[in-house]
């Protein structure tokens, strides 16, 4: 059981205490109250010690950490919901009285500070490694040798490496097992085809002694190989036998491999996990020349990523434009023109129908038309397909495409199993609550907090808002929502890349948005879905940006 001090860390972050100096704190007036109005949020400088972030609402006065725990986007910059704000670059919320994180990417919370007003004065005082490090972990409880109840966790991925973290942020005592298929502890999957060169260590979301202090088992390169519900057992490639009393399927999925001849030659490489980019670095060099398949994240990431490194990179796909069932033609043709004019080479309505090896050893790839292309390397961008073929037999209802059915608690048709991520066929909020797999990082991390707390029997429903991002030449693109558009408009700039991209379906209603370097119109167009609003043709027509002004309570 948690003691008092724990229990009111983890509702308002850290305060002081009598075991602290008053020296590790610093307590100063920020602004004067009525410098702060209702609905707004100031980022403001706390004496010399760092910044915070002053938020009022309804009344009240709160303080806490001024930049996302993600990737340190101002906050200030974001959008305030009601007692939420949410990151202008991807979407991360927080919050607004006590820094919580609550929905995501990214895994650790912000700060809380103390506010109080005197004589018309605001003061926040704050204890200065908070202001230094701008990110906390929620108080977690620790293992429990008495309680022998044990969770099994299949998948070591981002809704994995969340679900666990959460267990015992949500008081969960008993025995937690992670079964991982990849040598490492989960870690940030996503800057793979952004950053091939960084090290694992920087990508891992917590150290190997952070799991051992929570006790927190982890089975790395170990892969679930047959589930039994009617036993509550996990077998598993290293040949051990598991006993559960919950499971949480979040094993994601395996980039698929098109039955191309050839492709088993050497140096035809997916990217999916850290040890194949480091595979992918190790045989390119200036001379190279890179054949990206595909006009997929993937695929156009690592072609971005390695065109400066190479001697060539060319990227073949079957449309006439790239991401185009992502974003639409217009920003399709956009994108693809930014890549001619970073030095890569688009062979668009076409694919590869031979590769061709020297000793083993993939030396060029034939496209649909003839034409061969010199290539050290391929990449192959192609799609994935479901990491569930464990769960055949398991009495878990597999659908045909490998994906399982989940409820609003994210429950399978057995009540002791949940899954989550790529592979969950789960109700969308921000699409009326139909089903649908979603693959991306962000909902990936959503499922595992929420399968979490529904396993420590904390119940909370599914209130799942699609957002996701990449990064193109330094150039971002944001987009929130789901479904397949009627119609898209398009305000702004495509050519200067500042633009905004309204999603209609067939009645109007906009279902997605999409921007880029127009922040933070789509995380606000998020929390707008998240509070259960929604728009329509009509109101974008009578001003594009004005309906952001209902986010104000």
């Amino acid at each position: 059981m948690k003691s008092i001090k724990n229990w009111i860390q983890s509702k308002v972050g850290s305060y002081s205490s009598k075991d602290d100096s008053d020296t590790d704190y610093v307590e100063a007036v920020v602004c004067k109250e009525f410098e702060i109005q209702n609905n707004e949020m100031k980022q403001l400088e706390l004496a010399d010690a760092g910044k915070i972030l002053l938020v009022k609402q309804h009344d009240k006065l709160s303080a806490i950490g001024y930049k996302c725990a993600h990737y340190g986007a101002p906050l200030n910059t974001g959008t305030l919901g009601d007692n939420r704000i949410r990151c202008p670059w991807h979407g991360a919320c927080f919050n607004a009285s006590t820094g919580d994180v609550e929905d995501f990417p990214g895994l650790d919370s912000l700060p809380c500070y103390n506010v109080s007003v005197k004589d018309g004065e605001v003061l926040v005082r704050a204890k200065r490694r908070d202001l230094e490090t701008n990110k906390r972990i929620k108080d977690m409880v620790k293992r429990d040798p008495d309680n022998e109840t044990t969770f099994v966790i299949i998948g070591g991925g981002p809704s994995g490496g969340v679900c666990i973290e959460t267990l015992r942020q949500e008081d969960f005592t008993g025995r937690i097992v992670l079964i991982c298929k990849e040598s490492n502890p989960p870690y940030d999957r996503i800057k793979l085809t952004k950053a091939m060169d960084l090290e694992i260590e920087k990508l891992q979301f917590r150290t190997p002694q952070f799991y051992e202090e929570y006790g927190i088992e982890t089975m790395l390169g170990v892969a679930a190989t047959k589930v039994d519900a009617s036993e509550k057992t996990v077998m598993c490639s290293n040949g051990y036998s598991i006993k559960f009393d919950k499971l949480y399927v979040a094993s994601g999925a395996t980039p698929f491999r098109p039955k191309i001849p050839g492709v088993d030659l050497k140096n035809v490489f997916t990217l999916r996990d850290h040890a194949d980019g480091t595979k992918i670095l190790e045989v390119i060099g200036d001379e190279s020349q890179v054949v990206c398949l595909g006009l997929s994240f993937i695929s156009l990431e690592s072609a971005a990523y390695l065109v400066k490194k190479v001697k060539k990179v060319t990227v073949v796909g079957r449309d006439n434009v790239p991401l185009l069932a992502s974003f639409g033609p217009q920003i399709g043709q956009r994108v693809l023109e930014l890549f001619k004019e970073n030095g890569v080479e688009m062979v668009m309505n076409s694919g590869i129908k031979n590769i061709i090896g020297t000793d083993g050893v993939v030396k060029s790839v034939e496209l649909a038309d003839g034409t061969q292309i010199p290539c050290d390397a391929l990449i192959l961008g192609t799609g994935a397909t479901f990491n569930t073929t464990f769960l055949k037999d398991s009495g878990v209802k597999l659908n045909d495409n490998g994906s399982v059915d989940v409820d609003m608690h994210l429950r399978t048709n057995i009540p002791c199993i949940y899954a989550g991520g790529d592979l969950a066929n789960a109700p969308v909020f921000s699409l009326s609550n139909v089903r649908t797999t979603i693959g991306h990082y962000q909902l990936a991390q959503y499922h595992g907090r929420i399968a979490a707390k529904n396993m420590a029997d904390k119940m909370q429903e599914l209130k799942a808002v699609p957002f996701f991002w990449t990064v193109l030449f330094g150039k971002s693109i944001r987009y929130s929502g789901h479904g397949r558009p009627n119609e898209i408009h398009i305000e702004g700039d495509l050519k200067e890349l500042k633009f905004v991209a309204f999603y209609y379906d067939q009645d109007g209603n906009v279902i997605a948005m999409a921007s880029c370097q127009r922040d933070p119109v789509v995380a606000q167009f998020a929390e707008l879905q998240s509070q259960g609003r929604r728009l329509h043709r009509k109101d974008i027509e009578a001003s594009p940006f004005g309906w952001a002004e209902q986010l104000k309570v």
